[in-house]
């Protein structure tokens, strides 16, 4: 009989994905944490302050597993190829409904821009997903954005004498809208962009290196010191072949499930 508590005791402090398990062994819910063993104990403490959901949820969890991974994106990543593939139930009832986040390139645009959004259509843009985790979204969507000064107004055509916003005069923007942007440099970043979602962080990593070896060269430590955590960000990101491998060594079970 599997013993949940001594189970819990023995949990690693390391990424990972969990599978919540009911008494005929259906997989309930699919998660990933950053430490498998802070992460599945906190389900089996205090349901003061939990969602209905959660609680329903942990009522029915009578065992559990778990893959241990080399980073947390990996983790997210086979998180999102397990909730695919089994559908578990709590997996829908806990994420209110929504469809998964996706990001999207406005390729269809003349100067394209990245945004967030659960609906996939046929109009040009390139989408990539679907993640699990919005906030990882968001956050991505931002460092991309940032670091190749993209557009992020919503307008696609501006007048001759249009401004440009706030986010040109603090460097996160070219000023596309004032005409400030060269269309070849632009085009530049968009292929780097979309190279960099298809799994090749390359030309992401060696942009993040050179901008933190100059910060760091004009002693402006602080802003080197944010471009060493993106740049630390971007290397957990497994790359798409051992990705690969990985998930087939999950489906053909070469991978060990605890």
């Amino acid at each position: 009989m599997f013993d949940i508590q001594e189970n819990l005791r023995n949990l690693p402090d390391l990424p990972g994905v969990y599978l919540h398990k009911d008494r005929d062994g259906q997989i309930l819910y699919v998660g990933k944490a950053r430490s498998l063993k802070k992460r599945v104990r906190q389900y089996f403490q205090s349901t003061r302050g939990q969602d209905l959901k959660v609680r329903a949820l942990v009522s029915h969890i009578v065992e559990f597993e778990y893959i241990v991974t080399q980073t947390e994106m990996e983790a997210l990543l086979l998180e999102s190829s397990l909730i695919k593939r089994h559908m578990p139930k709590y997996n829908v009832l806990l994420r209110d409904d929504k469809t998964f986040p996706y990001i999207k390139v406005t390729l269809q645009e003349p100067w394209p821009r990245l945004l967030k959004t659960r609906r996939v259509n046929d109009d040009g843009a390139r989408y990539f997903g679907p993640y699990t985790d919005a906030a990882a979204v968001n956050e991505l969507i931002e460092l991309l954005s940032g670091l190749y000064r993209l557009k992020r107004c919503s307008p696609v055509a501006f007048p001759p004498d249009w401004r440009p916003c706030l986010n040109h005069h603090l460097g996160l923007c070219s000023g596309a809208c004032a005409g400030l942007s060269d269309a070849a440099d632009y085009a530049a970043s968009i292929r780097a962009v979309v190279s960099f979602l298809e799994g090749d962080t390359a030309g992401v990593e060696e942009e993040l290196t050179r901008r933190m070896d100059e910060a760091s060269e004009a002693m402006e430590y602080e802003l080197a010191a944010l471009y060493r955590d993106r740049l630390r960000t971007v290397r957990e990101i497994p790359d798409q072949e051992r990705l690969d491998e990985f998930l087939t060594d999950v489906r053909r079970n070469k991978v060990k499930v605890v």
